[in-house]
């Protein structure tokens, strides 16, 4: 297990609230963070050929980037060490399995996305971490202090 802390960021007060909270225990612990935003998968018709799949993941990597700016600030200006990644998929698998991959030390997440759906409770992407992670899994309220 390495010092790492996977933080998803959707562009969500949520997530900004999770990389809050990351912040903290990096200090704490001297953990690195990385910055995790995933794009879904662009489902094109089958036989679309005018799709240029190298441009449309260019698009979606500048995406990503600028929906994780504001947290890249707050990182930089916490002399937190970080690492922005950004991977296409569904967000549960892609989130679970940079954790694994990368041996991280917890994932750190909000209640609720900027996801289409909204649970009750917690929201979808964060319930399916909570089940598929091999890790600690550290989930921050919106209104938490």
């Amino acid at each position: 297990m390495n010092n790492l802390l996977v933080v998803p960021i959707d562009g969500s007060p949520s997530s900004m609230k999770a990389l809050a909270f990351a912040i903290d225990n990096a200090k704490m612990y001297q953990d690195k963070i990385i910055l995790l935003n995933v794009q879904a998968k662009y489902e094109g018709l089958h036989n679309d050929r005018s799709i240029d799949q190298t441009e449309i993941k260019k698009l979606q990597e500048l995406k990503g980037l600028e929906v994780m700016k504001e947290a890249i600030n707050m990182l930089n200006g916490n002399n937190i060490p970080f690492e922005v990644k950004i991977r296409i998929g569904i967000a549960t698998i892609e989130i679970t399995s940079e954790a694994k991959e990368q041996e991280a030390r917890m994932i750190i997440l909000g209640s609720r996305g900027n996801g289409p759906v909204v649970s009750a409770v917690l929201g979808s992407v964060t319930y399916g971490v909570l089940h598929l992670a091999t890790c600690p899994v550290t989930i921050v309220p919106l209104s938490s202090k």
